[in-house]
């Protein structure tokens, strides 16, 4: 091992150690009354979340966009408080140290799929190949759809958070977000980013798309830890504002779209129906800019 290897093998076991004793106390490996059912899982949680529901399949769950990277643009961007940014392409990440691992996938709509096989590389090793500097403290993921959400380093660091490209032992798709996504097991999966392009380390916290619209910061499935504020729940309030904008869109669409079929009807003009729900198709996918207006209203 010449000089240069052995700082880099220096500088990334003084990362994991500087973390280790954070990432040990976290709620997912040190909960002391962790909630559900089920036998426990290799952290000692009950392998079933409260609220959660196993399934054998996997939905689909997005912003409404689904971006379509082939592996010869896709790239990944390490940036922010660390000494060694770069950008990555496929061939680079490729070069990296490859992961197999298995774990399961909570999401906060209420379902869990048990005993997933994922295939990629751990971001830790990613953000010790970046040189973390010691200022910083979470991780902003970033997605080619827009998406972003935040993580503290001693949940991001933990061993089985991997940025996967393989699912069950096939290529990660596109509606699942393909070619790459992260894969947080010891929290909800909203914490996970789709079609990933960036990690952007960072002093101090930095909220992400959905923890700025009524998800909880912290993510835990053992607790419920769904929603920022525990009161909204006992409420009513199940969704959070973006959700609730998105409804409010649709739900006028489809009562305009009945009005407009039972008055061609009434008129005598049946034909005019089918270009009407066509039309109602199309401007449903308005509801996801509905709702960024809505939310750029608030802030």
């Amino acid at each position: 091992m010449d000089e240069k290897e052995r700082r880099v093998v220096e500088a990334r076991m003084k990362l994991r150690e500087r973390w280790r004793a954070k990432t040990l106390a976290t709620r997912a490996l040190a909960d002391p009354a962790p909630r559900g059912t089920g036998p426990a899982n290799r952290h000692g949680m009950p392998k079933l979340p409260p609220g959660q529901k196993k399934t054998d399949k996997w939905p689909v769950l997005d912003l409404g966009r689904q971006p379509a990277i082939p592996l010869e643009e896709w790239g990944l961007t390490l940036d922010g408080a660390c000494r060694n940014p770069q950008k990555l392409d496929w061939e680079a990440f490729q070069a990296l140290p490859q992961v197999e691992d298995e774990s399961d996938f909570h999401c906060v709509t209420g379902w869990s799929k048990l005993d997933m096989k994922w295939l990629g590389v751990r971001l830790s090793d990613l953000a010790e190949l970046a040189e973390v500097t010691d200022l910083a403290t979470h991780v902003v993921c970033h997605g080619y759809d827009g998406y972003t959400t935040n993580l503290p380093l001693e949940e991001a660091l933990k061993s089985d958070v991997l940025l996967a490209y393989s699912a069950d032992g096939q290529p990660l798709s596109k509606e699942h977000g393909g070619p790459v996504r992260m894969v947080t097991p010891q929290l909800y999966a909203w914490k996970g980013t789709k079609w990933i392009c960036r990690l952007e380390f960072v002093e101090g916290d930095k909220l992400g798309f959905w923890e700025r619209n009524g998800y909880s910061n912290t993510a835990h499935p053992w607790q419920e830890d769904r929603y920022s504020n525990p009161e909204m729940v006992s409420r009513g309030e199940l969704f959070s504002p973006a959700l609730k904008a998105i409804f409010q869109w649709l739900g006028g669409l489809l009562l305009v779209s009945c009005l407009l079929i039972l008055s061609a009807q009434r008129a005598g003009h049946r034909e005019w129906v089918p270009a009407i729900q066509w039309s109602s198709y199309v401007l449903a996918f308005g509801a996801v800019p509905y709702a960024r207006f809505r939310l750029s209203l608030r802030s």
